[in-house]
């Protein structure tokens, strides 16, 4: 892995912030743009800007291939079955409200159960608690232990007959836990439960198989892993998505409309009403194509080659927390004792440094830590080890600075 020229693809990082050059280490939010994307959305809205499906010119034929090519590509990354089970979404959010709403409020009652975890993201526990309150159904948490890891002995115990859902997160985007989604859809699947898995911080940073963790869905963005924002994907189990109404109505999904009554295209359409999110797939194509070319197993490697360097020298500091296991995806959350994280991220702004501050759309967790909000620094394959020597140091004068305020 060429780091030096993996480097050269994302031009945004060729620029000074504040006066300095910058260090971006806020890619769980999102990350940066490799030329080949940008290019990708520059072409189809020159060349082949058209609507897909519903016209026989050769613009809109140009345009359908595209977006078509994209589901294969998303289906071989994922490794699903067929591309019915791909459909795209404007992202995680709308993944899992997709499965709340259209498998959720369908098939949970009064007395069911729905599992998840404290270190969900609100996008993976607010579709749950509002198809808890309108169904009956009850919200159970598999507890944490104290380095916000789970145990499998404590799945199995939250996890019973009565259990319908289980939805848990493949990465957390706080502690960086990498959670055993084979192992939790094996305990989901023995009370024939479905497991919903939170894909967005996994599918970005290792290889994904979704036939081998045997999960029910699994919803990622697109965003996070060099896409353009606003497309992801919804993989489903084909006969769990064929069982399922569509979460909207319109345009496109159709098969036939009469005046009182309508029915439904074929998979993967019947989920994708009105015009898709044509240019957004054809940029996510385009990022599966450049992740594929480096090598997911490589940006793995890369990651926790950081992330390990990273770790080595903020243990080396004094008066910090760092929140989380040993064991753990590219990121570290973590404070400065007496300095607010906003404050934190402001000083380190100053220094041409990204990083992310508040509670991470996890206000639950932040309870379960005793804090209010925490600083994080999340690692990508174009981050290097001087990116973290320059975190250190911006860390430092921050502590510098407030201590001579205080």
């Amino acid at each position: 892995m060429d780091l030096h020229a993996i480097r050269q693809e994302f031009p945004i990082l060729d620029q000074e912030v504040n006066g300095h050059p910058l260090v971006y280490l806020d890619s769980s939010a999102t990350s940066q743009k490799p030329k080949s994307v940008i290019e990708a959305l520059d072409t189809y809205y020159r060349q082949d800007n058209s609507n897909v499906h519903r016209g026989v010119h050769t613009l809109g034929t140009r345009a359908t291939d595209k977006y078509e090519g994209a589901r294969e590509k998303v289906r071989k990354f994922i490794n699903a079955e067929t591309t019915k089970q791909v459909i795209f979404t404007r992202g995680t959010t709308t993944a899992i409200n997709t499965v709340a709403y259209s498998y959720g409020r369908a098939n949970l009652s009064e007395g069911d159960e729905i599992v998840i975890t404290p270190m969900e993201h609100h996008s993976n526990i607010i579709p749950w608690q509002q198809a808890a309150k309108a169904t009956g159904a009850t919200l159970k948490y598999i507890p944490l232990q104290s380095d916000g890891t789970i145990s499998l002995e404590d799945a199995a115990n939250t996890i019973t007959a009565n259990t319908k859902i289980v939805a848990i997160s493949h990465v957390s985007n706080v502690l960086g836990t990498v959670n055993p989604i084979k192992q939790i859809a094996e305990l989901a699947h023995k009370h024939n439960a479905v497991i919903v898995v939170d894909g967005a911080q996994g599918a970005p940073h290792m290889q994904i198989d979704v036939q081998d963790l045997n999960c029910d869905f699994y919803a990622f963005s697109g965003h996070k892993m060099c896409a353009p924002t606003g497309i992801g994907v919804l993989y489903g189990r084909k006969t769990l998505l064929e069982n399922m109404e569509p979460f909207e109505f319109g345009g496109e999904m159709i098969d036939f409309v009469n005046l009182y009554d309508s029915t439904w295209k074929e998979l993967p359409w019947k989920f994708e009403g009105g015009t898709p999110i044509i240019a957004g797939a054809i940029g996510l194509g385009a990022a599966i194509d450049f992740l594929n070319e480096v090598g997911m197993d490589n940006i793995t490697e890369h990651e926790q080659k950081i992330v390990s360097y990273a770790m080595e020298k903020l243990r080396s500091m004094d008066g910090i927390t760092i929140f989380g296991p040993e064991k753990r995806a590219g990121l570290i959350t973590f404070n400065l004792d007496d300095v607010h994280p906003h404050d934190t991220a402001t000083v380190l702004d100053a220094e041409g440094i990204a990083v992310r501050a508040g509670h991470h759309c996890a206000q639950p967790l932040m309870r379960w830590l005793e804090v209010t909000a925490t600083a994080r620094a999340s690692f990508y394959l174009y981050n290097t080890e001087e990116d973290v020597d320059r975190l250190v140091d911006g860390l430092l004068k921050t502590k510098e600075y407030f201590g001579d305020v205080f």
